[in-house]
């Protein structure tokens, strides 16, 4: 009789189901692919590889790395229904910053800080007052856009602290690397789960009206 061999331990990134599996990698931010494979690859390069279906698997492999466990991977729902993590950030970020945002009343400094965040996201922020968490005022257009971004990345990186390793990658494989969403601060995550609350309840809305 001749000896059985161990078989070799599977590519985990195979597991996944084959239209999953490009849907995860195509919407990889290429930042993140860029800190795993060559900083210097160029934009173009990059996109190439994401979709290069041969290249796949192994990307994934690659970004998922050891955080993951693939093995009867539960495929749920997307945390944010599919949508930029970025817009999830602004919006938490303008509910952080609502109050400086009712402030900027002036037309010029108005009209400058829709223009970098969005008439959606402005209105939330209104909508939303109530939730306000940051005191301190900002009155200039362009500090206040820059300030929500980093405290809505940083509220949604500490709002995905709480969810499994797979949900939490799959949203953060879509942020570009070296945003707030990698290392939240303590107010951050005591003020996260009521922000996202109101950001997925506003995503699931028009997700059930379009």
């Amino acid at each position: 009789m001749s000896a059985s061999k161990s078989s070799p331990e599977p590519n985990r990134s195979f597991m996944l189901p084959a239209d999953q599996l490009r849907e995860l990698v195509a919407s990889v931010d290429p930042s993140r692919v860029a800190e795993r494979l060559d900083p210097l690859l160029s934009p173009s390069t990059l996109g190439r590889l994401q979709q290069s279906a041969r290249l796949q698997p192994r990307l994934a492999e690659l970004l998922l790395g050891s955080k993951v466990e693939i093995g009867n991977v539960d495929w749920k729902e997307d945390l944010l229904l599919g949508h930029d993590p970025r817009r999830a950030a602004l919006l938490a970020g303008s509910i952080w910053h609502a109050r400086s945002i009712l402030k900027l009343v002036s037309r010029p400094n108005l009209s400058i800080l829709v223009e970098m965040i969005g008439a959606e996201v402005h209105a939330f922020a209104i909508r939303h007052l109530s939730n306000a968490i940051a005191t301190s005022p900002i009155a200039d257009p362009q500090e206040l856009s820059r300030q929500l971004e980093y405290d809505g990345y940083a509220c949604l990186g500490a709002w995905l602290e709480q969810v499994s390793s797979l949900d939490r990658i799959r949203v953060l494989l879509r942020v570009p690397a070296g945003t707030m969403a990698d290392n939240p601060a303590a107010e951050h995550r005591n003020a996260a789960g009521t922000l996202l609350s109101h950001v997925i309840a506003h995503l699931r809305t028009e997700a059930i009206g379009a």
